[in-house]
C-alpha cells in the first residue's frame, strides 16, 4: 500500500508539472500581441543599423535564458547558450545560472527525541536543472531553497536521539537529500548534496559523556588487568608442576636467578639452598 501510495503521488507530481508546463500560453499573444510584434519587428528593421545592437544577447556556456514575450515565454526550452536574437520593444529575458551552488545553513538549535538540546549547522549543494521552472513557479528560487533547507534540518533532527545524531550523519544527509529535491521539484531545482558540518553540544553535557566515558575506559582497563592476573596465575601453576617433575630444575632456576642479580653490579649476595635440605630439618 506504501508503494502505490508513492506511486500515484509521483504521478500527481509529475502530472502537476506538466499541467503547469503546458498551461504557459506559448505563441497565444492574440491579435494585439500580433500587432505589437509586427510594429516591433518594423521598427527593428527601419532602424537596423541603430537597432541591431539590441537584438542580439549572448548568454555564457554555464548559463540560459528564459525569454519572455509580452509577458508570455515563447518557448518551453530556455535559449543559449551563445548569441540568440529578440525584439528589443516586446521581448526580455532572464539569465539563469546553471552551475551548482554551495551555502551554509546558519546553526540550528535543535531539540532531539530524547530532549536533548543541540546546535548544528551543514551544507547543501544544489543547482537550477529546469530554467523556466525556476523563473516561473517561485519568486527566488536560491532564497526558497536556502529557507527549505533550514526548516528541513531542524524536522529531521527532531526526530533523531542524540547517539543517532552523533553517529548517523551520513543517513541524516541522505534523508535531508531526499527531502529537499522532492520539496523543490517544482521549483526547477536539483539538489546534488547535503553535508552536516557540526554538532555542538552543552558544556554539561559534554562533560558527563567524558566523565561517563573515562568511567568506562577504566573499567574495561580493570578487567583488562584481571584477565592478565588470572592468565599469569595459570601460567605459574604449570610452570610448578613441570619444576615438581624435576627436582634438578628448581637448582638451574637458583642459578638463574643468581646470575640476573649479578648482572646488576649489587653487593647483595645469594646462595641458593637447596629445598631437600630444608625437609630433611623439617622431618626432625
Amino acid at each position: 500500500m506504501e508503494m502505490e501510495d508513492q506511486m500515484e503521488s509521483q504521478k500527481t507530481r509529475g502530472i502537476s508539472k506538466d499541467n503547469l508546463i503546458s498551461e504557459r500560453p506559448i505563441g497565444s499573444l492574440g491579435c494585439v500581441g500580433w500587432f505589437l510584434v509586427l510594429v516591433s519587428g518594423f521598427f527593428v528593421i527601419l532602424l537596423f543599423p541603430v537597432t541591431i545592437w539590441f537584438c542580439f544577447k549572448i548568454v555564457q556556456e554555464y548559463e540560459r535564458a528564459v525569454i519572455f514575450r509580452l509577458g508570455r515565454i515563447t518557448n518551453r526550452k530556455a535559449r543559449g547558450p551563445g548569441i540568440f536574437f529578440i525584439l528589443p520593444c516586446t521581448d526580455s529575458i532572464v539569465k539563469v545560472d546553471l552551475r551548482t551552488v554551495s551555502f551554509d545553513i546558519p546553526p540550528q538549535e535543535i531539540l532531539t527525541k530524547d530532549s536533548v538540546t543541540v546546535c548544528v549547522d551543514g551544507v547543501v549543494y544544489f543547482r537550477v536543472s529546469d530554467p523556466i521552472a525556476s523563473v516561473v513557479n517561485v519568486t527566488n528560487a536560491d532564497f526558497s531553497t536556502r529557507l527549505l533547507a533550514q526548516t528541513t534540518l531542524r524536522n529531521v533532527l527532531g526526530t533523531k536521539n542524540l547517539a543517532e545524531v552523533l553517529s548517523d550523519r551520513e543517513g541524516i544527509a541522505h534523508g535531508m537529500q531526499s527531502s529537499l529535491d522532492e520539496a523543490t521539484d517544482n521549483w526547477g531545482i536539483k539538489v546534488e548534496r547535503v553535508e552536516i558540518k557540526d554538532v555542538k553540544l552543552p558544556v554539561q553535557l559534554q562533560r558527563a559523556m567524558a566523565a561517563e566515558a573515562e568511567a568506562a575506559r577504566e573499567a574495561r582497563a580493570k578487567v583488562i588487568a584481571a584477565e592478565g592476573e588470572m592468565n599469569a596465575s595459570r601460567a605459574l601453576k604449570e610452570a610448578s608442576l613441570v619444576i615438581a617433575e624435576s627436582p634438578s630444575a628448581l637448582q638451574l632456576r637458583y642459578l638463574q636467578t643468581l646470575n640476573t642479580i649479578a648482572a646488576e653490579k649489587n653487593s647483595t649476595i645469594i646462595f641458593p639452598l637447596p629445598i631437600d635440605v630444608i625437609s630433611n630439618f623439617m622431618r626432625k
